[in-house]
């Protein structure tokens, strides 16, 4: 993807999270109700399905998720026995998230705000691609933080050749900041703070990414 589609060279060093949480936040204000209608595509109905599982298995009960947007994954969580918070940096998103009946707050990655090991499980599907690279560790280490060990985190994201930028053709207003990484660079950033117990790449015909699927463990020592 040629760096002429962003409004900041790829190779800039001063892309950092606090200077894109405003523009994600009314961004996603203002894409609150489009969201709400969008349907799920089959591919990532799969994906939960395939963590759900895994969670049955491990005797999960309760699931942070972290960019919840309007919900609709963490109403299928609940709806399937387990006790469910949801987090998003917009106030429009969360407010979606509570018509549905869920425990929604306005959370950024950075300020979570809740007590060491307090979830089985982390879900979290293209929000982390919005974490500026210089920030990923910082972000990573939030969310180990706030499993029990032993917990697992499902990390979904669109992913690239390690472009990173500010969009100019998006059609969220204002314009996002993406990171979209390689495989081999989330799963050594993951590494740093988890095991991986599952890696693979989704493709998609109507994307020009493909989605990367990562499950990880937070380590039980």
């Amino acid at each position: 993807m040629a760096a002429g589609r962003y409004n900041r060279a790829v190779t800039d060093p001063g892309f950092r999270y606090d200077e894109v949480l405003d523009r994600l936040r009314t961004a996603y204000d203002g894409g609150a109700a489009m969201r709400d209608a969008e349907i799920k595509a089959g591919w990532k109905i799969v994906e939960r399905a395939a963590f759900l599982a895994r969670l049955r298995e491990a005797g999960a009960a309760r699931l942070l998720e972290i960019g919840a947007g309007t919900g609709q994954d963490s109403v299928f969580f609940r709806d399937n026995g387990l006790t469910v918070v949801a987090t998003d940096l917009s106030p429009q998103m969360v407010a979606r998230c509570r018509a549905k009946g869920l425990d929604a707050h306005v959370r950024d990655f950075l300020h979570l705000g809740f007590e060491p090991a307090s979830f089985d499980a982390v879900y979290a599907v293209n929000c982390l691609l919005h974490v500026p690279t210089a920030d990923l560790p910082t972000v990573l280490g939030a969310i180990r933080d706030v499993l029990v060990p032993g917990g697992l985190f499902f990390l979904g994201a669109y992913g690239g050749l390690g472009e990173e930028g500010i969009v100019d053709w998006d059609k969220h207003e204002p314009h996002r900041f993406f990171a979209w990484r390689s495989e081999e660079q989330m799963v050594e950033a993951a590494r740093g703070y988890f095991e991986v117990v599952d890696s693979h790449r989704v493709p998609m015909a109507d994307h020009e990414h493909h989605f990367h699927s990562l499950t990880l463990r937070r380590p039980a020592g």
